[in-house]
């Protein structure tokens, strides 16, 4: 099935969050968001979901993984 799109992936497909230090899972289909998306709009509907300022997620990384899901989660910083 190569180069064909899984529609089952995708509307399993969830956003890993990493936020004030809980982990949770969201649907991307009830966030009505596409993991093409671009990250403000990830972040975007992620901070709706919360009820908080998108500018919560300034300083979050939004990484696309190849199983079709995307994590949310704090930048790491070393040093």
């Amino acid at each position: 099935m190569t180069g064909q799109l899984n529609i089952d992936a995708v509307e399993r497909a969830v956003i890993h969050v990493v936020f004030a230090g809980i982990r949770f899972d969201l649907a991307l289909a009830g966030l009505e968001i596409a993991a093409t998306d671009d990250d403000y709009l990830v972040k975007l509907a992620v901070a709706r979901r919360l009820k908080v300022p998108v500018s919560r997620f300034d300083d979050y990384l939004v990484e696309r993984n190849a199983d079709g899901n995307l994590t949310i989660r704090p930048e790491t910083v070393f040093g």
